[in-house]
């Protein structure tokens, strides 16, 4: 027994910024940015809480299973860091919607909704669950550098959000991590204490471009062909691959090395930058409410981040 997905839902911030904006704030362009990421667009929270879209990107997806907070078993939250550090953004989001049910976060960087998935089949296959809410909602806006243009123009803001119900529909889960702060790090609050130096310290997100490039188009590859082969599917089974939306060339990459049909991955990077572990949830949302699923359909997911971590999955619709 796993589980089935039964609801999705998503929020964006209020405030888009454009490449053209975001021009006038950085040394870059529309046509610098658009060649070498394929973003044209991105939401940055300004006015809300990461708790607030989180729990709107909830209560959407709780709409939209047809059941209610307090329907709900337990909420895990996929997020770099809410709010707080501590209470949890998952409790907030439990305040938000007004659940009552046992709630945590989980930090895998942009793979943290495929370990949330994870996580949730384990509690589905011991019985100790009906209802499980899985919430991805990342600020990663606020640890972008905006003095660097090579970083700050890929990140944007976003919450997405799954019901997930006992079912069969999970074929296969694959997770990774390969402890490294080489090539992507966010420096963490070194504090006030007097006598420690944070001279050097850098609060912003660092990123090694080429060694993430090259470390995303290999795990996608590996990570698929593994997933794909533990479900026993073939690439004519498969109806979409959601992958991390991190960069146009990197899923461009990934596209030319995979031998299955390229209409075939799913893309929102151009409208949504790059949202850290809520983009695949976010493509959930727009496919399910696009008309774009239908019962049966096999999914295949694929993403990779900081720390270094991956996961892959195949779920049937």
């Amino acid at each position: 027994m796993s589980f089935q997905i039964i609801g999705t839902g998503k929020k964006v911030p209020e405030f888009a910024l454009s490449n053209e904006q975001l021009s006038t704030m950085v040394d870059t362009s529309d046509e610098w940015i658009t060649s070498r990421t394929g973003i044209k667009n991105r939401y940055i929270l300004q006015d809300e809480t990461l708790s607030e879209i989180g729990g709107i990107a909830a209560n959407r997806a709780l709409e939209d299973a047809g059941i209610e907070a307090k329907d709900i078993d337990l909420i895990i939250c996929s997020t770099i860091q809410g709010d707080y550090i501590t209470p949890s953004l998952a409790c907030m989001i439990q305040k938000e919607i007004g659940a009552t049910c046992p709630a945590f976060d989980v930090n895998a960087a942009c793979t943290g909704f495929i370990y949330a998935l994870d996580i949730a089949a384990s509690y589905f296959a011991r019985g100790t669950v009906k209802k499980v809410l899985i919430v991805a909602a990342e600020a990663i806006s606020r640890y972008a550098d905006y003095q660097d243009r090579a970083t700050c123009v890929l990140f944007g803001d976003a919450a997405g959000a799954v019901v997930l119900s006992s079912g069969d529909n999970l074929l296969s889960i694959k997770l990774t991590a390969d402890g490294n702060n080489e090539f992507l790090t966010i420096g963490g609050h070194k504090g006030n204490f007097p006598l420690r130096d944070i001279s050097n310290h850098n609060p912003y997100m660092y990123m090694n471009g080429q060694e993430v490039y090259k470390f995303a188009i290999g795990s996608i590859c590996r990570d698929v062909t593994e997933v794909m082969e533990q479900a026993g599917i073939q690439n004519e089974d498969v109806k979409v691959i959601l992958t991390h939306q991190a960069n146009s060339r990197i899923l461009e990459a990934a596209k030319s090395k995979l031998e299955i049909d390229g209409d075939k991955f799913v893309s929102i990077i151009d409208r949504y930058g790059n949202t850290s572990s809520a983009s695949i949830p976010v493509m959930f949302d727009e496919l399910k409410h696009d008309g774009k699923l239908v019962k049966g359909d096999i999914i295949v997911l694929s993403a990779f981040g900081g720390g270094l971590t991956t996961g892959a999955a195949v779920l049937r619709w």
